[in-house]
Formats: C-alpha cells, sequence, structure tokens
C-alpha cells in the first residue's frame, strides 16, 4: 500500500508539473488529460493520471500579440493595412501576415535587415524596441528580449493607431 500510495503520489506531481508548465503555454499548444480514480478493486492495475501531447499538437506560435489585446492588436493591424500593405483581417490577432507588415516598416524606416517572413523573431523584436524607445517611452535595452517595458509602449503605440481604424 506504501508504494502504491508513493507512485500515486509521483504521477500526480508529474501531471500537475506537465500541467502547469502547458498552462503558460499558446492555444498553438494542446493538451488533453486522461485521468481514472483509483478505487480498491482496480488501484493496482489502473492509471492514475496521464498528460498526453502529440506530436502533432506541438507547432510554432502563429499568432502572437507581444502583449496587446485583441482590441489593441487591431488597432495596429488598422495601421498595418493603411500603412504597409496587411491584408487582412483585422482581428486582432497578429499572425504572419500582420508581422509581414511589421517587418516592412521598420526594414523601410528603422533598418530592419532580417527576413520579411512574418516570424517576430529577435530581430525583429530588436527593431521594434528601437522604434518604441524614440517614439513610445521603451526605456530599453535593445537585446530583442521582450519584456513588460516593451509591451507598455507596444500598447502606446496601439493607442496612437486606434487612429486608423
Amino acid at each position: 500500500m506504501r508504494t502504491l500510495t508513493r507512485t500515486l503520489v509521483s504521477a500526480t506531481a508529474v501531471a500537475g508539473i506537465l500541467v502547469g508548465s502547458l498552462a503558460g503555454a499558446s492555444s498553438g499548444f494542446a493538451a488533453t488529460e486522461v485521468a481514472t480514480k483509483p478505487d480498491s478493486k482496480s488501484a493496482s492495475k489502473s492509471a492514475v493520471s496521464a498528460v498526453a501531447v502529440s506530436a502533432e499538437a506541438v507547432s510554432p506560435l502563429a499568432v502572437d500579440n507581444h502583449g496587446l489585446s485583441t482590441g489593441e492588436a487591431r488597432n495596429v493591424q488598422c495601421w498595418l493595412m493603411d500603412e504597409w500593405g496587411y491584408p487582412g483581417p483585422l482581428n486582432g490577432q497578429l499572425g504572419p501576415d500582420s508581422w509581414k507588415a511589421m517587418q516592412r516598416f521598420l526594414q523601410a524606416d528603422w533598418g530592419y535587415p532580417g527576413p520579411i517572413d512574418g516570424v517576430p523573431g529577435v530581430g525583429t523584436d530588436r527593431i521594434l524596441l528601437r522604434f518604441l524607445a524614440a517614439e513610445y517611452g521603451y526605456p530599453g535595452p535593445f537585446d530583442g528580449v521582450w519584456g513588460i517595458s516593451a509591451t507598455v509602449a507596444f500598447k502606446r503605440f496601439a493607442a496612437w493607431c486606434a487612429g486608423s481604424c
């Protein structure tokens, strides 16, 4: 009985860690939880708890709003549509087409040297941070790491973009 209790506690802890790790993941990740309640008759042969994540379910983020709400992101999309060839839709989800338009802006006006690939990586963020510092109060650093100060400045930019909607 002691071994069964130890096994149950260990399995529950592992499942909790896995679920907690996935809780912060985006909707691009999927997890399903399968749990059976052990009873005195089947405890020795039943699975206690398992978290299954299929390889197909793990994919790169299709949407990255960089901390903006959908309304704020929609404001940015309106501006990108008006100025930088974003084809739509105006759904508040900054996906690859939104980021391609942002990269075109950053390349033309801020010297972004990277590819126009719709992936907001460190290179895109580094130049976006320079823009946000010059225009919207981002205090630095310009290392391409997105943090709270970057999100606050990006929200200021999104508020300005509302004039395009």
